[in-house]
């Protein structure tokens, strides 16, 4: 079981997510979730698997590892039923909270190309993997919510570098099953380091 008092999360968006999840892809189960003096708590059952960040994924080939993340961010984004999402993680909703001359610069928003339900941070320790390596669920769910799937795809891709080092990211777009988008991948890599 795990529990956390994290400051400037919203604990409760994360629990209504998870709830909302659970139905259609495997994730924490919530086992409690309330607020004290001392903060907000948040209690959750464990996946059976760990963090391709986990230590004890170090020896795994990092191709099989960025495959992984592709592999459960397609099953995220595929399982997922937009019509009923009750979140939004939108463009137009995180660009409000840009600055004005930022986004003037930035230019037009990209059309959308696949709307689907985002996972909201889908950097690398946010994949948990079997033994084996193979994906078995997700976890840091307080930003999901109905966008354009590069949302999801240009963070991911860019959080293997981050984790992995250079040149993971063919095996990741390979296991999705999408060509990159250089144009979605710059925006919404640019959209991630403002909202």
């Amino acid at each position: 079981m795990g529990a956390g008092r994290v400051q400037g999360l919203d604990l409760g968006a994360e629990a209504d997510r998870l709830a909302w999840l659970a139905p259609h892809v495997p994730v924490p189960e919530v086992l409690g979730h309330g607020s004290s003096g001392s903060g907000e708590w948040l209690a959750l059952s464990p996946l059976p698997g760990r963090s391709t960040v986990d230590p004890r994924c170090a020896t795994a080939d990092a191709d099989r590892l960025a495959s992984a993340i592709g592999h459960g961010l397609r099953a995220l984004h595929d399982r997922l039923p937009v019509a009923t999402c009750p979140f939004d993680w939108s463009a137009a909703s995180r660009l409000a909270t840009v600055a004005v001359d930022q986004r003037r610069a930035l230019g037009d928003v990209p059309e959308v190309d696949r709307l689907v339900v985002c996972h909201g941070d889908a950097c690398a320790p946010n994949t948990i993997v079997d033994g084996a390596g193979t994906w078995v669920g997700h976890v840091d769910l307080g930003s999901l919510g109905v966008a354009d799937r590069w949302a999801d795809l240009a963070v991911a891709s860019w959080s293997l570098e981050w984790n992995f080092g250079p040149g993971h990211e063919p095996a990741f777009f390979d296991a999705y099953g999408v060509a990159p988008d250089a144009e979605r991948i710059s925006f919404y890599r640019w959209l991630w380091d403002r909202s």
